[in-house]
């Protein structure tokens, strides 16, 4: 075997040394991550301290109402604010990638709007559904949700899945379920409208382990997946042209990472609401921080994700200490200015 050429020698250590701390990038946001679940589990109308927080969860607290509190409580809420914004921070990230679009989300293609509108519907529908309220909600948030992908997603196998099509007909299906979900809350009642509003609001005080273990579960098929296309969905950045002449199937890439996006999203917005800029900021702090390898960036897009809603969950509950804000109400307010950040950033590079 020829030796290799001596230039290559620098180019392997700085490649690896990109790669390590890249890594890093990702290592510091899980290690965030912590610290912001240890601060969710302890704030809260009944204010804990710290130590007997982590006593708690180790199954040493000998404060029973301190352990009903942590276990019963704010566990549920704490893990589902950290799976759901993983959910929605990787479903962002890969929404931009087969788009070539940053400004895209779940929210482009309309499958949030479905969500809406199919949880509005379950909500008017009341006693009349077979399953307990606790669980019709979601279900026909996540059915219509799915809904919403198979109708943009069928409009793309027709004409074909180009990024333009694609977010053509998300904004059609957008605007249609906003219409229908606007006529149902025009002929719902003051206490049906009340529930429905709340719930667009976005809230993780609904949540409980069985619907953690769902979410969960979603987010562990569909993140080992997107992982084995990484090198495709990276070859997509450069244009479908070049992708192809890399040999990557892009239409068919292109539905499978949707197909992968609507479940995600569903899952997510199925159990919590609407939670809007997770999935447009996380993927953008991601982006900055590690580049665009899809290797590195979906793990760290899932990441930041989870810290941005677990942080969005602390700072609903200190607001107005005793009040627990809609989390889609703060995850707004922190993220206009953040996101207006990040474009101007953005021009100054350009």
């Amino acid at each position: 075997m020829e030796p290799l050429p001596a230039a290559t020698g620098p180019a392997i250590a700085a490649w690896r040394a990109a790669n390590a701390r890249r890594a890093a990038v990702t290592l510091v946001a899980l290690a965030g991550l912590g610290i912001s679940f240890a601060l969710d589990l302890a704030t809260g109308p009944a204010m804990l301290k710290l130590p007997a927080v982590l006593a708690a969860l180790a199954g040493q607290g000998d404060d029973p109402l301190v352990n009903a509190i942590v276990h019963t409580l704010r566990l549920p809420v704490a893990l589902m604010a950290m799976v759901v914004g993983a959910a929605l921070g990787l479903s962002g990230a890969v929404m931009q990638t087969i788009l070539n679009n940053p400004l895209a989300s779940s929210y482009t293609l309309g499958i949030s709007a479905g969500a809406g509108f199919g949880a509005a519907l379950a909500i008017l529908a009341g006693a009349a559904l077979p399953l307990p309220e606790a669980w019709a909600i979601p279900l026909a948030a996540f059915g219509f949700a799915a809904l919403a992908c198979a109708m943009v997603g069928g409009v793309g196998r027709l004409r074909g899945a180009t990024p333009e099509l694609l977010v053509l007909a998300g904004i059609a299906c957008l605007f249609l379920f906003q219409a229908l979900l606007s006529l149902l809350q025009f002929l719902a009642s003051p206490e049906a409208l009340q529930q429905i509003v709340f719930w667009l609001f976005g809230s993780l005080q609904r949540a409980s382990l069985g619907k953690v273990g769902v979410v969960t579960l979603v987010l562990a098929l569909v993140l080992p997946l997107l992982l084995r296309d990484a090198w495709r969905l990276t070859a997509l950045q450069f244009g479908d042209e070049r992708a192809r002449a890399l040999g990557v199937g892009v239409d068919g890439l292109r539905l499978r990472a949707f197909t992968a996006v609507s479940l995600l999203t569903g899952a997510a917005v199925a159990f919590v609401g609407t939670i809007g800029f997770i999935g447009l900021v996380a993927p953008h702090v991601a982006r900055m921080l590690v580049g665009e390898d899809q290797r590195h960036m979906l793990p760290a897009s899932a990441a930041f994700g989870a810290l941005l809603l677990s942080a969005a969950s602390v700072a609903s509950k200190l607001i107005l200490p005793g009040t627990v804000f809609p989390i889609g109400i703060v995850t707004a307010l922190i993220g206009v200015p953040f996101f207006a950040w990040l474009v101007l950033a953005r021009e100054r590079r350009a």
